[in-house]
Formats: structure tokens, sequence, C-alpha cells
């Protein structure tokens, strides 16, 4: 069974207007297109876009080339780069509500996490804000009498900054701000399918002080208005969060001219648990980990190890809690589960769900679409006596299905959690510090939570390894990802003549 929430109609609701942000305009598309949004939740168009063409991503380039070559904000004191960004934060808590509505409309992620995710985003803008004024250079005193060495950092340059639709105000929060307190001017695309929190924060910047041509904010499908973001020579980086196949395509893209690239992509992250775990603290973790934003997370806890001698215990205590989950409207408050992001993600989803079946593996809980009279949305699923092998266990199926596989040593469940092409984040449930730390130490992953799971701050680093992406977002050293090294070596007092004939 499911505790559904039926989605009530949205009734008077007027359908938001959007145009394009580029130099500091609100302009319509080249072609004069448009890309309407239907909700996932309500089966109603919600949105409505200027869908950009080529023409229009090369002028949002050109315009943040100006801005950055000829303009203020690269050249402005730290201190005031981080004012304006604090202003801006304060903005997004003031207009939360309205960020998050348009989020839950729009991906389908319940109202109520939206609105804890919109909390987390104001807070990552104060952060970026500090680190602005805390970026400095090394110098070296050390290099004899005769020589000065200082190494500066200073902004790469123009940033182009692509978002996916799962987290869309979010993900946007983890790259921009720290751009901007770098010096760097920026375009950004977000998904088409959730674009409208990210133009709202164009809004929010204009009105907090950011100067024209320092933020573009375009809205296109990828071939048409990413592409160019990744190959115009007038691009010195992109920061890309969404699916391996198109990280790779963004790479090769930007291989072209040898751009830096940032990305933050798939996972499939496993949680390994002993016998000797707290295993109430984790049951709870597993089922909010596997249905989190309905699974469409990159960090989502898909992939259970568990101990042989738990196992059987464990997956049906999960499948009771389970049970209890709220999937549903995702504008009602008590909705835990919201809806599935397209009709073509949920087929695939289902598709994942029908082949592991057809392979050996058990439907523990759930297995099956739902029908709540509007929008898609999908049963809490539960697989059990999944192999290493099946694709269920080793692809990104990015719904809410949680697959259950079995281990009897520590070094067996090591192999399974390392034995996929990911490394996002894992976790490990344990009393025993020693079997905590050893897993900690041996999978590959770039966040591996203890006794806890999708946890996270500001202050620490987010990335992975293997195809789960390049580089790190958040943390301390964040802004320094948008920035080159400068060495600068001066000679001091009269040079020693070595060609020249003496």
């Amino acid at each position: 069974m499911t505790v559904l929430v039926r989605p009530k109609p949205l009734g008077d609701y007027k359908v938001r207007e959007f145009r394009m942000l580029i130099d500091g305009q609100w302009v319509a598309g080249a072609e004069r297109r448009t890309i309407e949004r239907v909700a996932p939740g309500h089966g109603v168009v919600v949105s409505r876009y200027q869908a950009a063409a080529k023409a229009d991503a090369e002028r949002a380039i050109a315009a943040a080339r100006r801005a950055f070559d000829d303009g203020p904000w690269p050249r402005m004191t730290a201190s005031e780069r981080s004012l304006i960004l604090l202003r801006a934060a304060d903005m997004i808590a003031a207009r939360a509500d309205e960020l998050a509505f348009l989020d839950a409309v729009e991906s389908g992620k319940p109202i109520s996490q939206a609105k804890g995710e919109l909390g987390g985003a104001a807070d990552i803008w104060r952060y970026a804000a500090a680190l602005a004024r805390d970026l400095s250079g090394e110098s070296y005193n050390t290099l004899g009498e005769g020589t000065l060495g200082v190494v500066l950092r200073e902004a790469i340059g123009v940033v182009s900054i692509i978002t996916p639709w799962n987290f869309p105000f979010l993900i946007v929060s983890q790259k921009l701000p720290f751009a901007l307190a770098a010096g760097c001017t920026t375009v950004v695309k977000p998904s088409e399918l959730t674009s409208a929190s990210t133009l709202v924060l164009g809004e929010i910047l204009e009105a907090a002080g950011v100067p024209a041509g320092v933020v573009n904010i375009i809205v296109g499908t990828g071939p048409e208005a990413g592409a160019p973001l990744t190959t115009h020579p007038d691009v010195d980086m992109v920061s890309f969060t969404g699916s391996t196949g198109v990280g790779r395509l963004t790479m090769a893209n930007a291989a072209q001219t040898l751009k830096k690239v940032s990305l933050e992509l798939g996972g499939k992250n496993p949680q390994i648990v002993f016998p000797d775990a707290d295993l109430d603290a984790f049951i709870d973790a597993a089922v909010f980990g596997a249905y989190f934003n309905a699974g469409e997370c990159c960090n989502a806890g898909s992939r259970l190890i568990l101990h042989r001698d738990i196992a059987d215990e464990v997956t049906a205590r999960i499948a009771s809690l389970s049970a209890k989950v709220k999937v549903g409207d995702p504008l009602d408050p008590e909705t835990q589960v919201g809806a599935i992001i397209t009709p073509q993600h949920l087929e695939k989803i289902a598709g994942y769900v029908t082949a592991a079946a057809s392979e050996g593996a058990a439907v523990s809980h759930g297995g099956a679409a739902l029908d709540l009279g509007m929008g898609q949305f999908m049963a809490p699923t539960i697989l059990s006596a999944v192999k290493p092998d099946m694709a269920v266990a080793r692809e990104e199926v990015f719904g809410p299905v949680l697959s259950v596989l079995t281990f009897e040593t520590t070094e067996e469940a090591i192999r399974i959690a390392n034995s996929i092409d990911y490394g996002l984040s894992a976790g490990v449930w344990s009393r025993d510090f020693d079997t905590c730390l050893t897993i900690g130490r041996r999978v590959r992953a770039g966040t591996i939570w203890m006794n806890t799971f999708m946890d996270g701050a500001s202050e620490l680093p987010f990335g992975g390894y293997r195809q789960s992406g390049l580089g790190r977002e958040l943390g301390r050293h964040a802004v320094e990802d948008y920035t080159e090294t400068k060495t600068l070596n001066m000679h001091i007092g009269r040079r020693t003549n070595w060609w020249m004939p003496r």
C-alpha cells in the first residue's frame, strides 16, 4: 500500500511569462519561439519562456565578455562584491515562498522540501559572500636577495553555468555565487523544464546591484542554447551539472578550445549496513535516501548493501515504513514524494523495474506507476534479491527505486560498492568506528556518510570520483575553482648579464 495525496487542481492560477536576461535587459528570443512547461503534478501549463537559439547564446556570451573585459565587476573590491552577494541572499530569503512554489510546481518536488532547499540556498550565498573576502594569493621572500615572487589569484573570466531540472534553485546556488565572488561574469542556462526560479534570481541580482552583463540567463534546449556555451571561444570555463552522458559531451565540446571544465554528474550511491548498526536510525535514513526528491537525485541512496544476517529483517522493515510515505500533490505540505518530471522519465523508471523483475529481482514494495487523476507519479519501490551485475544495480534509475544487495564480509561489501562506474557518495552503518573508517577510506566516492545519509553544509566540498564528475563545489576552496593563478617574478636591483659578452 502507498499513502496517496491526490493533487488539487490549480484553479485560477495564471501562467507565468518569462523573457531572457541579456546585458541587463529582459528580451525576447531572436526567433520569437516559446517553451511551455507543463506541471508534472497537475498536468497543466504553468510557465512560458522565450526559447533561446544559437544567436541568443552568442549575444549573452558577448555581453558577459564585455562585462568582464571592460566592466566594473572584476575590478570591484572583494568587500564590494561581498556586500552585493549578501543583499542577494537577503532577497532570496524574502522571496523564498515564491521561489519554492515555482520549483515545486515545475519540478514536481514537495513544497515543504522546496522551502528547505531555499533556506539552504540562501546560506550558500552568504557563505560565498564571506569567501569573496578570503580569496588571496601567496608571496615568496625566500628566493634570494635579488628576487621576490608573488602569486596572484585572478577571476578566470566568462563562465557558462548549465544546471539541471531536479534542484533548480539549489544547484545554481552551488555555482553562481562562487563565480561572482571571484569576479567572473556568467551565462546561466537552467533546464528548460524548470527555469522559472533561476529567472526570478536574475531579478533579485539586478535589484541587489549586480551590473548589467555580469549575469545573463537564457532558456533553451541543450543542442540549441547549451552547445554554444560549451564551444564558444569567448567562454573561459564551463560548470555543468547533469547526466554523465551529457557531461561527456560537454567535456568533448570544451576540449575544442581547452576550457576549464567542472562537472557534477551521476551517482549510484551505496549504503553498507553491518549487523551492529543502529537499525532504527538506518531504516529511516534508507527510506529518506531512496525517496527524497522522488529519487530524482544524483546523491540518492539507491543501492543498499546489507549484511546477509540482517537482510531479510531490514528489507521487511524498510517496506513497512515505505508504505507510510505520502505520495502525491507537490503543493500539499504533507506530501513526501511528489511527481516524476515527465511522462517519458516515468516510463524509463518503470522500465528498469520491469527489467529487474524479469532478471530475477523480487518486488518487495511498490513497483508501478500511480494514477492520481492528473500528473505522473511512481510508487516508492523496493527490489530485493538484486545481483551486482543487473542494470538496476549499476545504472542511475533516477526515480524512487531502491535496490537491495547482500554481502558476508567487509571485503565483499567494498568490492560491490566499488564495482560500478560512479563514485559520488556512499554511506556506512556500524557502531564500530574501525569498520566505518575502513569503509570510509576504501570506498571510492567523494562523500562518505557514517551513521547518517545525505547530510550537508556549505562548508563541506561536494563532488565525485570517476564518472561522477570532475572538481568540487562548496567548501572553503569553492571560489578558487573560478580563478587562475598568475606568477609575478620580480627582480630587485641590478640583473647579472648572462647572454651578452663580457
